[in-house]
């Protein structure tokens, strides 16, 4: 069953929140930063969900208003038990469809091999690095993707 790829409202709120409890532990958002990004929906925020009669998975982006400017991927993740069944796939392809025409920025962790690999698959490329970003001194590797490179 592939999961309905659609824009979170706010009864998703408590599902996400649980899930990037689960996915990033102690990096995970707090209560109060979930409900900031919902109270943004609509003007510069964009939550898609991987819908299987639950949220399975999530992609927060920065969309500024500014065409130019570019589209920032903050936050993707996927259910563990959702792993390896293409929804990190379909999230990525419901960005790239939404941000047609903009670039779009975000940043991996070095070691982070399957994201970026994935990251990778769409056209992304890394353009820089933040040396000791990540606690424990892990470098953020900072990856762009622009259509032409689709």
């Amino acid at each position: 069953m592939r999961p309905n790829i659609r824009p979170a409202n706010p009864a998703d709120l408590p599902a996400i929140t649980t899930l990037d409890e689960v996915c990033f532990d102690s990096d995970a958002w707090s209560a109060a930063a979930w409900a900031e990004e919902f109270a943004r929906l609509g003007s510069d925020r964009v939550v898609l969900v991987a819908d299987e009669g639950e949220v399975a998975g999530y992609v927060v982006l920065l969309v500024p208003g500014a065409v130019e400017d570019p589209v920032d991927l903050l936050r993707i993740a996927v259910a563990p038990a959702a792993r390896r069944t293409g929804i990190g796939r379909q999230l990525m392809s419901a960005v790239v469809q939404r941000c047609a025409g903009r670039t779009i920025l975000l940043e991996v962790a070095e070691s982070n091999e399957s994201a970026a690999a994935l990251y990778r698959g769409f056209g992304f490329t890394e353009i820089s690095r933040r040396r000791g970003y990540y606690a424990g001194g892990e470098d953020a590797v900072i990856m762009r993707w622009q259509e032409d490179h689709e």
